[in-house]
């Protein structure tokens, strides 16, 4: 047997922190592994134990809960959040007139990061070869801006916001020219970028820039810029237990080695006693393991198959939308590999 009845389910189902080590990191329940154990995949097995439990959103965050599942797909729904929803970003800057400090190559990429806020699941991948694009493949940008002295300003100011107009060129000064019929499809889409407040360049009288770009539709694996979320990533759901009471100042001391609100003292019977009130917000430091009156009092360890999912996304698309989209996206890559076996079997 590759282990003992009395430490199987947490090798299975826990992987320890040690002081000098990590235990258990491998997946073990595959079939035959254990005996008495049934490790065959189930479908009803797995729809009664997988589960997604939203712990909080707002416009721009996510947390959720992916419980019953196994790393190999967890990471692989991360991957494809980072790199295989599509969003729209500049691809092509034409620049007609750039007398900036910038150099031309370096403000065209400034301008490629820039997210832009159009839903990418309105618009068809550019065909490749088309150098034009059309209104259903491609939106362009205007940037043309001229900085000039401001005749209103006083004789002995010495400060660029009082002396000079347009000086200071920013995201918002990116504006949306709609090409065929797109006024019309998109009126209420207020396409443009996420953020007006991104610092672009800096002019002075006489300086100008007038630039056309060209937005189209792409995934985080060709190029970052269309990468659809900041982060996104996921840790195991960390397991703090006491194996002995733990008193007085030692009590105290156990609470400094976690983060904050992982362990509480409480007073029972004129006692300061540990306790685990949230294990949850555990960094997994290992600090207490440092304490050599501490380290045997308490034991570390993380849930296997609990993954604790944060994702942040640009302003693009909302959160909760690209996590849809990378289910999707997942389900398509599951569906071609079995269209792809069963073409296999039947050749």
């Amino acid at each position: 047997m590759a282990a003992t009845m009395s430490n199987v389910d947490e090798i299975r189902d826990r992987v320890i922190l040690g002081e000098f080590d990590i235990k258990n990191v491998h997946t073990t329940d595959y079939p035959g592994n254990y005996p008495g154990y049934d490790d065959t995949w189930n479908l009803k097995k797995f729809q009664k134990n997988f589960r997604i439990d939203v712990v909080q959103m707002d416009e721009t965050s996510l947390e959720f809960d992916m419980v019953g599942i196994d790393a190999a797909i967890a990471n692989a729904f991360r991957r494809i959040l980072l790199a295989e929803v599509p969003t729209m970003a500049v691809e092509k800057v034409l620049i007609y007139n750039n007398t900036s400090i910038i150099q031309d190559e370096i403000l065209a990429h400034r301008l490629g990061l820039i997210p832009i806020k159009a839903d990418p699941r309105l618009f068809e991948y550019r065909n490749t070869g088309d150098e034009e694009g059309t209104e259903i493949d491609t939106i362009q940008l205007q940037l043309k801006i001229k900085c000039t002295r401001n005749p209103r300003a006083t004789k002995d100011s010495a400060d660029p916001r009082e002396l000079y107009l347009n000086h200071m060129v920013y995201s918002k000064d990116m504006k949306w020219a709609p090409i065929g019929n797109q006024a019309d499809v998109f009126a209420d889409a207020n396409i443009g970028p996420v953020h007006g407040d991104i610092l672009l360049a800096q002019l002075r009288p006489g300086q100008e820039l007038d630039i056309v770009m060209h937005c189209v539709k792409g995934i985080g694996q060709d190029h970052a810029k269309f990468s659809p979320v900041a982060t996104a990533s996921y840790r195991l759901l960390p397991e703090i237990t006491l194996m002995e009471t733990v008193e007085g100042e030692k009590a105290e001391r156990l609470k400094r080695c976690f983060s904050p609100g992982v362990i509480e003292v409480e007073n029972h019977g004129g006692k300061v006693v540990a306790k685990v009130v949230n294990s949850r917000l555990d960094t997994c430091s290992r600090e207490v393991l440092r304490h050599d009156d501490l380290k045997n009092a308490v034991k570390l360890a993380r849930v296997r198959d609990h993954f604790i999912f944060s994702v942040e996304s640009t302003g693009i698309l909302s959160p909760d939308v690209l996590v849809t989209e990378a289910i999707k996206v997942l389900m398509t890559k599951c569906q071609r590999f079995l269209s792809e076996l069963d073409s296999t079997e039947m050749e």
